[in-house]
């Protein structure tokens, strides 16, 4: 079980939300490298990176901030990156920067095509990012909620070649209220591609529970607010894990 510590980016900074919202933003970090460093430090294998002004803009706003994080640790774990990944050109630009996985969001519901345009190009570089309320896929920086259902676009877009999908519960984001561990193993059971949960991490009964459910095809856990605030002890809680999945 992967914990992944997310690094939120906002005008360069380092920053978490609740329920996506830009007005609610609590700065943890000036320097985004630096934090992406002290997270590799304490165990992490992989990183996950959100541009937040770019998942607004619709196209990348942190590129300098990214790129600096791919130089200092890019080279020692996985990075992944959402936020305003809208073109292939943008997508090439970040993985010959050394990116590991591109995430689509927004981008894979509205335009399907470029999604498989995506990962016709650069198979086994490509995650879909599936943002749901009750069920239904929210996009536009979770501002709009639309009438697809989870599951079925999640089969949808296996087909088409994604690498894995991570799926946020945006009623549990940045609150500290839990896993949504159902929804997320409902989903998980219904492909067969990996399964990254998001939203809503409150501690180390989260992990436990996710552990618990691993072999339904959940494969990590993005670590927000909790690994910030001192809820969760983020190099205990991955020995934990390792330990639950031996």
């Amino acid at each position: 079980m992967l914990l992944i510590p997310a690094i939120d980016l906002k005008d360069g900074q380092c920053v978490r939300l609740k329920q996506g919202d830009m007005d609610q933003a609590t700065t943890f970090g000036l320097d985004p490298a630096q934090m992406a460093r002290n997270w590799v430090d304490r165990g992490a294998r992989r990183l996950h990176l959100v541009d937040l002004n770019g998942a607004f803009a619709g196209h990348p706003k942190n590129e300098m901030a990214i790129r600096k994080v791919l130089r200092d640790v890019g080279s020692e774990v996985d990075v992944q990156l959402g936020g305003g990944i809208r073109d292939l050109d943008t997508i090439e630009r970040y993985l010959d920067a050394g990116l590991r996985y591109v995430i689509i969001g927004t981008a894979a519901v509205k335009n399907p095509g470029f999604l498989q345009d995506a990962c016709t190009a650069f198979g086994g570089h490509i995650i879909v990012g599936l943002d749901a309320r009750d069920g239904k896929v929210a996009t536009d920086g979770w501002s709009k909620l639309t009438r697809h259902d989870v599951v079925d676009l999640g089969k949808k877009f296996e087909d088409y070649g994604v690498e894995s999908i991570i799926y946020t519960d945006i009623g549990r984001d940045g609150m500290l209220t839990g896993i949504n561990v159902e929804a997320t193993v409902k989903l998980a059971q219904a492909l067969s591609i990996p399964v990254i949960a998001s939203g809503g991490l409150g501690g180390m009964g989260d992990i436990e529970a996710l552990c618990a459910v691993e072999d339904e095809g959940i494969e990590g856990v993005i670590c927000g607010r909790a690994i910030y605030s001192g809820e969760l002890d983020f190099s205990a809680a991955q020995s934990r894990a390792d330990e639950l999945s031996r």
